[in-house]
């Protein structure tokens, strides 16, 4: 029986993707750089802020200290636009109700950094009990690096073997194996279900209900 439900927060719980495109394009524009559409953001996001930046960041431009210009202009608005286009995808807020109802544990482990994290998960889910809400954080290493899902292991008290991570991308399947938990593929997110498919996860769902019934809360 699995005990802990460790969910990826963007493509996963939350569509986030507008919000993270126009936020990447207001500092791109203040700072002369070319823009991109939003289905571009879909494959730049996944790895943590810095590197979405230098994947949008014109060739010959990728700089470390472009990056950094980019993050000045970048933090602060998204700051305040984080959640004007964002939104909870269909049944996730009901599937995370369920869990808790059931007595499931719940916990975000994000590639976004901490305060949009803490953020966004306070502003779509007020009414869940999270047992860890944990982002980018400073001095530990981004997914796929497993030490996220150790830190919750350790907050939850639950085994390897009772917890079944969530995600949207190979990033997420990767640090599902990594930290030696069970891999649950999503295909609703920002990456295609060939993705996920190429990093072999134990599930793959299309549906919420589905994630529920791997809970045995419902029948599969």
């Amino acid at each position: 029986m699995k005990k802990l439900a460790i969910f990826d927060l963007d493509g996963t719980l939350l569509n986030t993707i507008a919000d993270l495109a126009h936020s990447t394009n207001y500092a791109l524009n203040k700072l002369g750089y070319p823009t991109h559409e939003i289905e571009k953001y879909n494959f730049m996001v996944g790895n943590g802020i810095n590197k979405l930046f230098e994947r949008a960041l014109p060739e010959g431009e990728k700089t470390e200290e472009n990056v950094l210009r980019v993050r000045k202009e970048f933090i602060p608005y998204y700051d305040i636009h984080n959640a004007d286009d964002s939104r909870p995808y269909p049944g996730v807020p009901e599937l995370l109700t369920d869990l808790q109802s059931a007595g499931i544990q719940i916990a975000v482990a994000s590639n976004k950094y901490q305060a949009a994290t803490e953020k966004l998960i306070a502003h779509y889910f007020p009414n869940i009990h999270f047992t860890a809400v944990f982002g980018q954080r400073e001095g530990i290493s981004v997914k796929p690096d497993p030490t996220v899902v150790f830190d919750i292991l350790k907050l939850a008290n639950v085994e390897k073997d009772e917890v079944l991570y969530i995600g949207d991308s190979g990033v997420d399947m990767q640090t599902a194996a990594n930290a030696g938990v069970t891999a649950c593929g999503v295909t609703w997110g920002f990456r295609p279900k060939s993705e996920l498919e190429e990093f072999k996860p134990t599930y793959i769902v299309d549906t919420t209900e589905k994630i529920l019934s791997l809970f045995t809360l419902i029948p599969s």
